[in-house]
């Protein structure tokens, strides 16, 4: 961040405009303290360096609050450029001191800067907010502090030598003057801030206005007590400079050399803490180390005090050297080395927290009244210091050691009165060291005394503690009733402020809501069990209705990495447990909870709880990175849980671990570098096993696009497809060609793209490839963008020529992270996934979900061995299932009654889950079927049921930032067509008659030619595809419907419905079915019993020996036409 601020306008010519002011004024000041000490005599020297002190600080007190109101009236930037023309007058004035020794005339000067300083401090700190984020106020104080202090450092040195014997004039007057028109000329590059509050009167009264400035400081209780602490700052510095150098010289002997070193050590030590300060702040303000800091200031100033009171008067002066070597010289060092260090690291966060509490419109009003409140403190502190050395007659080192003690009352006061809390901040010290705790988007969190909510996903009993400790205002932390009894929870309540709270109790939900709109933040965890996602917390609707109340924003929060702590209550097996893992807090931008006010009663209560839902599903999906490639997401996984486990599994290759998975990757990489250009696309036809895998990852390492071709298509689809997409290099095996008696469709790609067997491919590696690949695995061979494309699929063909759908790396892992936000997944998880990867279901869900989220993957090369099947789900322990209602039929008639034991979800899409189906999984295992929608475009899931909110008759609720427009259809009443647009919608299509060119949707929006209905809780119906709509006597007729009445008729058979012309209705239904014997008037009756309208009974039945399937299981309506033409239908 220095760099960044170092080289930008808005901050760089502010910075060295301020850094040649102090130079300016701690030359002329420190020349003067250097020639009262050794040119015009001493005998009176703390006086006289006191005194100068004074007359440098004296007009900001009655001259700061004008500055401030000049500067809110005016543009900060023009005032500037005004007050440091009338400098280099100043300037000429000390220079002319200097030339004739006149203590009288380098006074005036040194005042003259004291006024100029008085007026340009409002502007140099009130300007700091106006071009700077609050993220960088923070590092830009530093460098302010920095820049006062090294100008210090460089006017103790040349001021010191100016006031040497035998320094010439000319030249000294010379560099005087320089500066001065230089401090002017980056003065006039200091971009303009408009005014910030025009209609302010500016109150020449100077008196007056100081009063009342400071009436309004003390009026905000926070920014008094931060400004007493700034002043004792000045104070302490002020009072430690006039005596320390006293010392040096009376009882030390140190010249004018040492002096200028010991001056020199006291700035460096400024300037380091200051910079620490914002190394160490990472954006943020923190003012909890601030009475930390204050005791250790107290302790090098006793220690200096003491070291130096037994000490008699120096009989000869010591050379700088002799000093430095000396046991004394080096302890006096360290000491003022420490105590300048932890002033820098005490002032400047708290002067941020000034700049950053104060109103735009009155910023430069607030800095003037607290740089006057410093004068008048540094002056009050320098009068006592001349009342105790004058009259009480203490000694310089004694009142040093009475200054270190008084450091000790301050730091008792800051601890009562600076708005920090001390707790919060040791907790964020240590959950730094221990977990590297990180916090993303810190300026989201609520403000002190703000009315907020804190939605939190809980995952451990770190989260309490972590939130309270990056937070400014430890918040009311609302835990369930039952959790807060727990034995490591109890002990908390009354430190962390831990409410408990019951939903179902008006009374504990009213106080909380009191609490929240009193102004403390109310964090609430919506169970008081840990989950790695908010999915399977209870009572949303309560929670969601207690949070409306308060009429507050809801921040949302993710905590990720806590879960995998030893605190975590998860099962280890789960998370991939690990003694210090990195802790992230990331914080999301507040928002309105979205209730329905229209709804009311239980209506009321499910849609609030679906806000809530959603809400927290957006929590996961923003703070999962979408923006980066597969291969870069998959080497995140790897680094998160490891190289051992066990990624990906068939029942021929076996298991595969992750080291062996990325060594594959990287030999094959390298191979198909060598055979293909960067981005370019390269067909892979392989069925599900470990190898298809490895190569798709192998083309995104390689940087190349991955065309996964359905080799079920046949030989003139799949040449199409090639030339569609400009396939030039298609990857497959022999021992699947021959399997699959793939021949006549080998012969047909081979014409127009070139084939490579991964056979050849693994024989050609030789023992350097391997070793080559050992030590690269997990490294990109080529850069690639997320927005890129990664993969092509090919739609189904169900309703005319496939097209190209080229999805993106960012598609893809949305739509993961948009499901993942969905479901409780783990990293114990066995995804089983027969679901071939040609089809965007067998890839993104059944396979990359797994990848990118470290679930293990079981694969199966087809979904038609229906008794294999079940019985490989049972042994490999699978938890999740994806498939589609013909395939789950067949899976649950060969399965055993005590199947599918340890499926925990089974999901169902790309058709209509029948209810005869889910009746079967319910009762005969005992498992809930969860369906859901997508489409290829989409990468491919839009909507799906889950957990939390399963609804029978929808493919659930729409997932994370995907948006919809429905479009009317005449003669449909009911819904209408669905668009959509989202992360996970495609980046485009390859046309036939466009080839290798894409083709993106227009606006972003996805037209899915489906028509559905969107109820007002969010659940999505289809009612059919729009081709697949018969127009019947003027009347649109879902053949989707027809088919949904007909499956119970003959539950053992397929029946499918298709349109065919008519020349007195216009169309008319013709149904397919594989029952034998199957007649129209038994049609007829059953559809008369479930209540259908006359109109939807299909015109003819045609009985065949079976309905032609695509590969992923769909029926192939094209295919069904034309087979109902042969047969004369």
């Amino acid at each position: 961040m220095f760099g960044a601020l170092m080289t930008s306008r808005r901050f760089a010519p502010l910075f060295w405009c301020q850094f040649l002011s102090a130079f300016n004024d701690n030359f002329v000041r420190n020349m003067l303290v250097m020639l009262i000490l050794f040119r015009f005599g001493a005998g009176d020297g703390s006086l006289k360096i006191l005194l100068a002190s004074m007359v440098f600080v004296l007009p900001a007190i009655p001259l700061s609050a004008l500055g401030g109101e000049i500067a809110d009236s005016h543009d900060k930037a023009a005032v500037a450029r005004r007050l440091k023309l009338a400098e280099i007058v100043v300037q000429a004035i000390a220079a002319a001191g200097f030339v004739f020794s006149s203590l009288p005339l380098l006074y005036v000067a040194l005042f003259g800067l004291g006024c100029i300083a008085a007026l340009f401090g409002p502007i140099k700190y009130g300007i700091l907010p106006d071009h700077l984020r609050r993220t960088e106020l923070v590092a830009g104080n530093a460098l302010v502090e920095g820049a006062t202090y090294a100008a210090i450092i460089c006017g103790l040195i040349l001021g010191g030598l100016a006031a040497a014997n035998g320094r010439s004039s000319l030249g000294i007057v010379a560099q005087m003057m320089l500066v001065a028109f230089a401090c002017y000329a980056t003065a006039r590059f200091i971009p303009p801030t408009g005014v910030g509050a025009p209609g302010l009167k500016v109150r020449w009264n100077v008196f007056a206005s100081t009063w009342a400035i400071i009436g309004e400081l003390r009026a905000d209780r926070r920014s008094w007590a931060a400004a007493l602490a700034t002043s004792w700052f000045w104070t302490v510095g002020i009072v430690a400079l006039s005596l320390v150098p006293v010392i040096v010289k009376a009882r030390i002997g140190g010249g004018l050399d040492v002096e200028i070193g010991v001056n020199l050590i006291f700035a460096v030590g400024v300037a380091l803490g200051s910079l620490a300060a914002a190394a160490l702040a990472h954006g943020r303000i923190e003012l909890a180390p601030a009475p930390f800091l204050l005791l250790v200031m107290a302790a090098p100033l006793i220690d200096l005090g003491l070291t130096t009171s037994g000490l008699a008067a120096a009989s000869r002066t010591v050379p700088l050297a002799e000093f430095f070597m000396s046991p004394l010289g080096l302890r006096l060092a360290f000491d003022l080395l420490v105590f300048s260090a932890a002033a820098g690291l005490f002032v400047v966060p708290i002067f941020a927290a000034i700049q950053a509490w104060a109103g735009e419109d009155r910023r430069a009003r607030v800095t003037a009244a607290v740089n006057a409140l410093n004068y008048l403190m540094m002056v009050a502190g320098s009068l006592a210091t001349m009342i105790l050395l004058e009259l009480v007659r203490l000694s310089e080192p004694a009142t040093l050691v009475l200054l270190g003690l008084a450091n000790l009352v301050a730091a008792a006061l800051a601890f009562r009165s600076l708005p920090a809390n001390p707790l919060a901040f040791l907790a964020r010290l240590a959950l730094g060291i221990v977990y590297r705790l990180e916090v993303v988007g810190a300026d989201n969190l609520p403000r002190p005394d703000d009315c907020a909510v804190i939605a939190v996903n809980h995952v451990s009993f770190l989260d309490a503690v972590a939130l309270t400790a990056v937070m400014e205002q430890a918040p009311l932390l609302a835990v369930d009733r039952i959790a807060a009894r727990r034995g490591l929870v109890k002990p908390l309540l009354g430190i962390l402020g831990i409410a408990p709270m019951d939903p179902a109790r008006p009374l504990t939900a009213r106080a909380l809501v009191g609490a929240a709109r009193a102004g403390r933040a109310l964090a609430v965890f919506p169970e008081g069990r840990t989950a790695l996602t908010p999915m399977i917390m209870r009572d949303y609707a309560a929670l969601s209705l207690m949070i409306e109340k308060t009429g507050a924003l809801v921040t949302p929060v993710r905590i990720e990495g806590a879960e995998r702590t030893l605190f975590s209550r998860l099962d280890p097996a789960h998370v991939g447990r690990r003694l210090f893992p990195k802790i992230r807090l990331t914080v999301l931008p507040p928002r309105r909870l979205a209730v329905p006010r229209a709804a009311n009663g239980r209506a009321r209560r499910r849609a609030a709880g679906a806000a809530l839902v959603d809400l927290m599903a957006d929590v996961v999906f923003e703070t999962t990175d979408i923006r980066r490639t597969l291969h870069a997401a998959f080497e995140a996984q790897v680094r998160r849980t490891g190289v051992k486990r066990i990624v990906v599994e068939d029942p021929l290759a076996g298991p595969m671990t992750v080291r062996m998975f990325r060594i594959g990757i990287a030999v094959l990489a390298r191979k198909i570098a060598a055979l293909s250009a960067p981005g370019e696309t390269v067909g892979l036809m392989l069925p599900n096993a470990n190898g298809a895998v490895v190569t798709f990852m192998a083309l995104q390492a390689a940087g190349r696009v991955a065309a996964l071709l359905n080799f079920t298509a046949g030989p003139a689809n799949l040449v199409s497809a090639c030339r569609t997409a400009e396939i030039r290099l298609v990857l497959t095996s022999r021992a699947f060609v021959e399997k699959a008696d793939l021949g006549p469709v080998i012969e047909a790609i081979a014409e127009v793209a070139r084939i490579v067997w991964l056979e050849d491919v693994r024989a050609g590696a030789t023992a350097r490839d391997k070793l080559t690949a050992a030590l690269t695995a997990g490294r990109a061979l080529t850069p690639r963008a997320p927005d890129d494309p990664a993969a092509v699929l090919f739609t189904s063909g169900t309703e005319g020529a496939p097209k190209g759908v080229a999805l993106s790396h960012a598609n893809i892992l949305a739509n993961v992270a948009q499901i993942d936000a969905r479901y409780d997944l783990r990293v114990s998880d066995i995804v089983f996934n027969p679901l071939p990867m040609f089809h965007a279901f067998g890839l993104s869900a059944g396979t990359l979900l797994g990848l990118m989220t470290s679930m293990r993957v079981s694969l199966y090369p087809t979904p038609l061995h229906y008794r294999q099947i079940p019985d490989l789900i049972d042994r490999v322990g699978a938890t999740v299932l994806f498939g589609t209602d013909t395939f789950l039929t067949g899976w649950a008639r060969n399965a055993a009654a005590d199947g599918f034991r340890s499926l925990r979800y089974v999901i169902a899409g790309a058709e209509a889950l029948k209810p005869e189906t889910r009746r079967v999984y319910q009762e005969k295992f005992g498992l809930q079927l969860f369906e859901g929608y997508g489409v290829t475009e989409a990468a491919p899931v839009l909507a799906v049921n889950a957990p939390m909110f399963n609804r029978i008759g929808t493919v659930g609720r729409l997932l994370p930032h995907i948006r919809t427009r429905i479009v009317p259809v005449p003669g449909i009443e009911e819904g209408g067509r669905l668009l959509v647009k989202g992360p996970n919608v495609m980046v485009g299509y390859y046309r036939a008659d466009n080839p290798g060119e894409l083709e993106p949707p227009a606006g972003g929006w996805h037209d899915t030619g489906d028509i559905v209905a969107i109820d007002a809780e969010g659940f999505v119906a289809i009612k059919g595809r729009a081709k697949r709509f018969a127009k019947l006597a003027g009347e649109l007729i879902s053949l989707a419907a027809i088919e949904d009445l007909l499956w119970g008729l003959w539950p053992e058979d397929a029946v499918a419905c298709v349109a065919a012309p008519d020349a007195k209705r216009g169309e008319r239904v013709i149904l397919a079915t594989t029952h034998r014997g199957a007649a129209k008037a038994e049609v007829d009756a059953w559809m008369k019993i479930k209540g259908a309208a006359p109109i939807m009974a299909p015109a003819s039945v045609v009985v065949l020996d079976a309905i032609p399937l695509l590969g992923s299981g769909k029926v192939d309506y094209v295919a069904l036409v034309k087979a109902l033409r042969e047969r004369g239908a």
